[in-house]
């Protein structure tokens, strides 16, 4: 039995910050899907050879297993804007000066991504080539990004299927990803405070809502982590990279699919036999959370690193609320919000739970973040937070906690 009068852990302070501050209520987090009939990615596209293809969700045809204009899930405005622009290789090669390295955007394990600039329109854009083995992948990447529109998800322009060539081009994202801020920030730029630190992980949870909870099937993303995530003006984050995405199960919590992932990402049950869920996305975020906490890489493997995984590294931490501020990103110099703080942690502790069933639905995740820390911001030199919000009350040989930040109900 557990001491009462024992710090909390973060799952316990997580669970005590679930309440939104109106103090209304929200269901437990158990997923219980409700979808249209069952397709893997791999199945949606079997037979797709050509991009002729493509025509077929400009007509609105029923391609995910809901009509595109009757679906709610496809855009969070209740209109479906599936109609994207077709690029020949010629317009794209100009657009990059001939994919040029100095407009060398950033490098992955599907091709590269170069800026450039349309000749028509003058529009600055991102563009993506694929490598010529990944044609499941571009079309995955199309079709995805041609049927999902969030404020949280990267725009798509168009796409070129011309001969080999495959590429498709999104907006342009001009603060870079969000690995460059935590990982890779030139000297002579400011690192990210507490404030759009938060501002960014609720940004990435609302995306990750969308995909799970507003479309029917809802979308895993499986590519969730830093270097997906992109910031445009004000710091807003947005998802890209959707060629490995698949969609959901039908009758079941997970689906098997062949392992592909970044090292320190993956979620065990993932990495062990494949398994993947919706709550494989929550561990993914969990990961990522800890990343914009701690300012440390995913995965390590430099001789200084004190452990290669970031998650090995903080477990024995998640224990422990007097030893939870040893995780800030020393670059902060410590400018965060103590209590909000300790809800960032928690979120993600509860995130990166083992068992796939203990960690929330990311409706939870979306509300903890919104409600209880985005609303607590760092204030340089505040006074200090009269007691009460954070209080222990001791009754005979029990504890209440107040962990949440609402004032709790009055007792008849």
């Amino acid at each position: 039995m557990r001491d009462l009068f024992a710090p909390l852990t973060s799952v316990e302070i997580y669970q005590g910050c679930r309440t939104p501050s109106d103090g209304s209520e929200f269901s437990e987090s158990s997923w219980e899907p409700t979808l249209s009939p069952s397709s893997s990615a791999r199945e949606i596209y079997e037979g797709l050879r050509t991009p002729d293809w493509l025509q077929l969700s400009q007509r609105s045809v029923d391609i995910v297993g809901v009509p595109v204009e009757k679906s709610e899930g496809i855009s969070p405005h209740g209109s479906a804007r599936s109609v994207f622009r077709t690029f020949t290789f010629r317009e794209l090669v100009a657009a990059s000066n001939n994919f040029a390295d100095d407009r060398l955007l950033g490098r992955g394990g599907f091709g590269r991504v170069y800026k450039g600039r349309l000749k028509i329109t003058k529009q600055v854009v991102a563009i993506k080539q694929f490598i010529n083995e990944e044609k499941l992948v571009f079309l995955v990447e199309v079709l995805m990004h041609g049927l999902l529109h969030h404020p949280h998800i990267v725009e798509f322009i168009g796409y070129c299927a011309d001969g080999n060539q495959m590429l498709v081009v999104h907006e342009y994202m001009p603060f870079g990803s969000l690995e460059d801020h935590l990982h890779d920030l030139p000297s002579g730029k400011n690192h990210l405070d507490w404030n759009t630190r938060m501002k960014i992980a609720a940004g990435v949870a609302k995306g990750l809502e969308f995909l799970h909870d507003k479309t029917n099937p809802p979308v895993i993303f499986r590519a969730l982590k830093s270097s997906n995530i992109l910031l445009g003006e004000d710091y807003n984050p947005k998802l890209s990279d959707f060629g490995i995405a698949t969609l959901g199960p039908i009758g079941a919590r997970s689906v098997s699919r062949r392992v592909i992932g970044t090292q320190g990402y993956c979620a065990p049950e993932y990495l062990l036999s494949g398994e993947l869920s919706l709550k494989s996305d929550i561990y993914n975020f969990g990961v990522v959370l800890l990343e914009i906490i701690t300012g440390r890489k995913a995965f390590d493997n430099s001789e200084d690193a004190v452990a290669p995984s970031l998650v090995a590294w903080a477990r024995p931490l998640f224990e422990d609320q007097r030893r939870l501020e040893q995780m800030a990103d020393p670059v902060l110099q410590g400018q965060y919000p103590k209590k909000g703080f300790l809800q960032a942690v928690a979120v993600a502790a509860v995130c990166l739970q083992e068992q796939p069933a203990a960690r929330p639905a990311i409706a939870d995740v979306v509300t903890a973040l919104t409600y209880n820390i985005a609303s607590q911001p760092y204030i340089p030199h505040a006074l200090p937070p009269v007691q009460g919000s954070h209080l222990a009350r001791i009754t005979g040989r029990k504890i209440m906690f107040w962990k949440g930040l609402t004032k709790p109900k009055e007792r008849n």
